[in-house]
């Protein structure tokens, strides 16, 4: 059974960083994909970083490009989010999600490819205040 956990959220001022941690468990080969998305509560989620599971590829949307870094720890089952320069827009809620057999990070995070919804985690809040 797919499981995913994720930690690391908290209200921070504008300009700290948080790094935030998805710890999952059930993965088989078919999930070769992870990402961190976002969002508000009435509000479409949004792809913001996503990675092949081996680490080779990465997929960054513009707005967090140069400020977050995703990155993981295969022995630990654990994928982090290193969130620098927060800005108060940066307030959501943050999932991270597998992806099944998806073609590259940019088809999963942008085009939602691979994603089974019954997977979601619980969400970790992030709040920036300015």
């Amino acid at each position: 059974q797919l499981q995913f956990v994720e930690s690391g959220g908290a209200s921070v001022q504008s300009g700290a960083s948080l790094r935030l941690s998805c710890v999952y468990s059930g993965l088989t080969l078919d999930w070769n994909a992870i990402g961190w998305f976002r969002h508000e509560p009435g509000q479409v989620r949004e792809g913001l970083s996503c990675m092949t599971l081996s680490g080779n590829s990465t997929y960054y949307e513009d707005s967090v490009k140069g400020r977050f870094t995703i990155s993981g720890d295969n022995a630990k089952n654990t994928v982090y989010l290193q969130m620098n320069n927060l800005k108060p827009e940066d307030t959501a809620v943050y999932d991270c999600a597998p992806g099944f057999r998806v073609p590259t990070p940019y088809d999963m995070c942008v085009n939602m490819e691979g994603i089974d919804y019954d997977y979601w985690g619980q969400g970790t809040q992030v709040t920036v205040s300015s």
